[in-house]
């Protein structure tokens, strides 16, 4: 540091506070601006306009999502939706409320000015606050800074080397690197590979001589496998591999190993499974249950998924269904009908951590979580309105309540009902409620 650049603070009390940070900033300024750094010429204003607006983390958000692993989007996500908090929090109330002037560039050479000068207020600044969301975890927490999960434990099967479990897995999930790595892990587990339409046959089979019903697949795969472990008693051992997996992680299952540990220790839990009963269709379901827009999107959803991806026609699909011409349906709840946009209904309280979606840290706290968008002219403001807000909340435009059962007459015939990412069509009364602790699946044990 040259020896003619003084950075002491006086001493408190000689001058306000506000006016020795000032001073002192403006001597940090000075000394930047003084110093000569040929090699950033080219660099650094490149790289303060690539920031602007996010782009900068965009593009690097983007890059973690394809690569395609789990963790990997989780943490973009994670990083853009900070990254989002951060911008709309600086960019009004930071600014608006500090308003602190920019410092006069007479310091700075002019060749390493920028040719556009900023006209927002230096403090608090953009690019730092960007920088800063999109690294920090604290916005929106990871699933390992979430406590260990109350769930009751299980007896179940010790399997060392993978014996006596036999797993399904569904092909067109793109799960062979996880089925490669849990055959290295339980060289004698049996493992089928199969078609989607296979899958339900594949699974009936497996159960006649498994002493552990395994399934690797998307959630859809797994509501098949959970119904088929009920029917026989089983205990069920679930592989992620589809693209959202809701039930496995939120169990804390993400890959082979997770997996492989559990069942070589014969850790396992009782969780609860929903119950649907819709015009005669009956069901069941891990996550969630749906009437409204949202079945509609996940019909268009899997139509396009097979040509263009998951997550893209998850996009295009809400854009569809946001902007059709449509009219709400209508129930009738507690003897009075309803007009809805939409109703869901959680296997358990769905928490929301920061900015992230809702996760459940108990799978066996018979509730169901329901919400309802009510109907109205705007449905994309409604449902806007509803994701914004908290998940215990009562207004003229949504709700939420938590139940053990719910109960709908008058429903349409047609009406579309979506549950774990299926979609059937139903009418007349609707009946949800759960079968408490009625499954036992295999988990690792938190650490202590």
């Amino acid at each position: 540091m040259s020896p003619d650049v003084d950075l002491t603070v006086p001493l408190p009390g000689s001058r306000p506070l506000r006016e020795r940070l000032l001073a002192l900033d403006s001597r940090l300024f000075g000394f930047a601006a003084a110093r000569n750094w040929p090699a950033g010429r080219p660099v650094l204003p490149r790289l303060s306009r690539a920031a602007d607006h996010g782009v900068l983390w965009f593009a690097t958000a983007a890059a973690m999502a394809a690569s395609r692993t789990p963790r990997a989007r989780r943490a973009a996500v994670r990083g853009v939706a900070s990254l989002a908090l951060a911008s709309v929090t600086i960019n009004t109330l930071g600014k608006r409320s500090v308003r602190r002037p920019r410092p006069a560039l007479d310091p700075v050479p002019a060749v390493r000015q920028l040719k556009r000068q900023p006209i927002t207020t230096s403090f608090p600044s953009g690019h730092a606050a960007s920088a800063a969301a999109f690294a920090v975890r604290g916005l929106v927490p990871t699933r390992a800074q979430l406590g260990p999960p109350a769930r009751p434990r299980a007896e179940v099967p010790t399997l060392p080397d993978g014996e006596g479990l036999v797993l399904v897995a569904n092909t067109a999930a793109g799960s062979t690197e996880r089925v490669r790595a849990l055959r290295g892990l339980l060289p004698a587990a049996a493992i089928v590979e199969c078609e989607p339409e296979e899958v339900a046959a594949q699974l009936e089979q497996a159960a006649a001589r498994a002493r552990v019903l395994g399934v690797c697949g998307g959630d859809g795969t797994v509501n098949s496998a959970a119904e088929v472990a009920l029917r026989h008693g089983l205990p069920l051992a679930v592989l992620p591999g589809g693209t959202l997996n809701h039930f496995a992680y939120d169990l804390g299952v993400e890959g082979a190993r997770d997996l492989a540990g559990a069942l070589t220790r014969g850790e396992a839990v009782r969780v609860d499974v929903g119950r649907f009963d819709a015009g005669g269709r009956r069901g069941v379901f891990l996550n969630t249950l749906s009437l409204g827009v949202y079945p509609e999107l996940v019909r268009v959803r899997e139509q396009w998924s097979p040509r263009i991806g998951g997550w893209p026609a998850g996009v295009l699909a809400a854009a569809r269904v946001l902007n059709a011409d449509r009219h709400p349906l209508r129930a009738e709840a507690g003897g009075r009908p309803h007009p809805l946009w939409l109703l869901f209904a959680g296997n358990g309280i769905y928490h929301r951590m920061g900015l992230a979606p809702g996760r459940r840290t108990d799978l066996a706290d018979g509730l169901l979580d329901v919400r309802v968008v009510h109907g109205g002219r705007r449905p994309a403001l409604r449902l806007l309105a509803a994701a914004v807000a908290g998940p215990i909340t009562r207004s003229p435009v949504h709700a939420a309540v938590r139940v053990p059962a719910l109960r709908l007459g008058g429903v349409a015939p047609g009406t579309l009902l979506a549950y774990d990412g299926e979609v059937a069509e139903v009418s007349g009364r609707v009946t949800v409620d759960k079968l408490p602790q009625g499954l036992t699946v295999y988990r690792p044990a938190p650490a202590a």
